[in-house]
């Protein structure tokens, strides 16, 4: 499994710097980026637009991540490890259980797959 990372990304710098409104602007133009696989431990979101956004295998340990709407996002293989999570909406792919397990333990979440 790919480590969670530091990239040079600009877009991803940016969140990494919280300057959401600027980052949800320069998204919004249709700018480029490549948010997999990154390291968002402690970083505050709140505010974000995560509507299509590809965070797969990313860590969140202890972010604020209060009120993100990621019910269109790809969160699969992404841990939020004592995140703050007050008012989020997580994909309907993600069962409960995945969530709290990674919450309270680091796990990383995987989606539910269809029968």
């Amino acid at each position: 499994m790919t480590e969670p990372q530091i990239k040079s990304d600009p877009l991803y710098l940016l969140l990494r710097n919280g300057e959401i409104e600027e980052f949800n602007r320069r998204v919004a133009s249709g700018e480029t980026y490549d948010l997999t696989h990154c390291d968002f431990r402690r970083a505050d979101l709140r505010g974000l637009v995560a509507d299509g956004l590809d965070f797969s295998g990313s860590y969140f340990r202890q972010a604020d991540l209060r009120g993100i709407d990621f019910s269109r996002s790809r969160l699969e293989g992404s841990s939020i490890h004592g995140a703050h999570i007050a008012g989020v909406y997580f994909p309907s792919e993600l069962r409960p259980e995945e969530i709290s397990l990674s919450l309270l333990y680091g796990t990383r979440m995987r989606y539910l797959k269809a029968d």
